[in-house]
């Protein structure tokens, strides 16, 4: 299988890193790492072990890459005026396409360029951060929960669950490509947006009693938004909470990528992780306070003037 991965970011090169030394025949689109990449590999660090790739399949542009028959989308939300035109090029008869990215709405707009039957969706449970050109930090997790877009699971989501697996990345093939999609909203919108708001890690926020509650206090806003969407199966709240606050504690400390986005001066995935959800709540008729505080605090912080 062909393979390219569209925003070879810490997510794209873990995952595509660890399919390329499976065997995988992988393209990366890269940007900032492409000349350290060519010249020395990747790297990787991993409490799972090290390991170093010597070679890279690495293109500056889209249209270098061509067809394949996977395209994995590991792009930032804040992107997604460029994501159609990226992925254009690599799209033949037969291509199927996994978005791993952040939030809601990133299948729709994939199934309106390309078709719905194309279309999977996952959720990436990954601790990365990169360093230096080349070197990438897997810190914690990794496992991917994926489904089809328009239709119950298949034998082409197994297929592609299997082949992670054997890449030595946990995965499984879902029935409810929306629910899981809401449950990784209930780690991203308090972790990603706490953290990026205090400017602190995961075992920060863990080991400070009122945030670690608040925290679980936003789960159940989430679970509540949830639960008010079209689900296969609801989500229990504080089953789901205590489960992802459990989860958390376990980790290494890890400075989630909305963090590193403010800090880096780069746009934060505000609209695909806070703004889209509470839309679809609001519609659905479930208010989520704590949310719209914590997203309009966040969206503050983007658009004062000066330093962030």
């Amino acid at each position: 299988m062909r393979i390219g991965v569209i925003g070879s970011g810490a997510l794209g090169l873990y995952y595509g890193s660890m399919l390329q030394r499976n065997g995988g025949d992988i393209h990366f689109l890269l940007r900032r790492d492409y000349d350290a990449i060519r010249a020395n590999g990747l790297q990787v660090y991993s409490p799972n072990g090290n390991f170093h790739l010597p070679q890279l399949n690495a293109y500056r542009q889209a249209a270098d890459i061509g067809p394949v028959d996977l395209v994995i989308v590991g792009l930032k939300t804040g992107a997604n005026d460029q994501l159609v035109e990226l992925v254009t090029p690599l799209v033949g008869p037969r291509t199927a396409i996994l978005t791993l990215q952040n939030g809601l709405g990133n299948e729709e707009l994939l199934a309106a360029a390309f078709g719905a039957e194309r279309i999977l969706g996952g959720v990436a449970y990954l601790g990365t951060n990169r360093g230096e050109p080349g070197v990438l930090h897997h810190i914690d997790a990794g496992k991917i929960d994926l489904g089809e877009f328009d239709r119950d699971i298949s034998a082409r989501c197994r297929n592609l669950a299997a082949m992670f697996n054997a890449a030595g990345i946990p995965c499984r093939a879902v029935e409810d490509l929306r629910r899981i999609r809401w449950e990784k909203l209930g780690w991203n919108i308090p972790f990603n947006g706490l953290a990026a708001l205090h400017r602190c890690n995961t075992a920060q926020l863990m080991a400070h009693s009122p945030s670690k509650e608040l925290a679980r206090q936003i789960m159940l806003e989430v679970a509540a938004g949830a639960n008010a969407q079209p689900l296969k199966s609801r989500i229990d709240a504080q089953e789901f909470s205590q489960k992802l606050i459990a989860f958390t504690e376990k980790m290494n400390p890890y400075r989630p990528s909305m963090l590193v986005d403010r800090e880096q001066g780069r746009p934060m995935e505000l609209e695909a992780i806070f703004a889209t959800p509470l839309r679809q709540a609001k519609a659905a008729g479930v208010e989520m306070p704590r949310i719209e505080m914590l997203y309009q605090l966040l969206d503050f912080c983007a658009k004062k003037a000066g330093p962030n």
